[in-house]
């Protein structure tokens, strides 16, 4: 299978460090022709972003698009609240899953698709705590310090 080929706009790293992600899924965005110039500039940040489900809808709120440099008055307001285009079945199951204690709708990643369309990766993602932080960040030191010795073994 060929590998797909994305670019990259903007990615939540922050969320991997606060929570579990138990699955993933793309979805479309409703956005104007301003905020995806901007987006074409990496003009976004997915920091502190969130997204939640009302009405049989899915929406991204929190997410900064800055306004594009050379727009007029079609620019829109940074975080304005966006609409996330997913099929009807997927969002009863996401309603179903979020329902549940500490589950919450999470954007992992924006990125242009192939066919040049910007797509969101949103995690199902239930929350750390404290210790669990602590642990993953002691697994994380660990891979590094192995991975520095066996690189030290190949070079001598």
């Amino acid at each position: 299978m060929a590998a797909r080929s994305e670019k990259n706009i903007a990615t939540n790293k922050k969320a991997y460090h606060d929570y579990f992600i138990d699955e993933t899924f793309e979805a479309g965005i409703e956005l104007t022709g301003t905020e995806v110039k901007s987006l074409r500039q990496n003009k976004a940040t997915l920091r502190e972003s969130f997204a939640i489900i009302r009405r049989g809808e899915v929406w991204l709120h929190n997410v900064h698009i800055s306004p594009y440099s050379h727009g007029n008055r079609a620019n829109v307001e940074p975080n304005r609240v966006r609409k996330l285009l997913l099929h009807k079945k997927e969002i009863r199951y996401l309603t179903g899953k979020v329902a549940e204690k500490g589950a919450t709708l999470v954007p992992l990643k924006l990125y242009f698709s192939p066919s040049n369309l910007v797509k969101v990766e949103l995690g199902l993602a239930r929350g750390k705590k404290l210790h669990d932080k602590r642990a993953s960040i002691a697994d994380r030191d660990h891979k590094r310090d192995v991975q520095r010795a066996l690189r030290e073994r190949q070079k001598g």
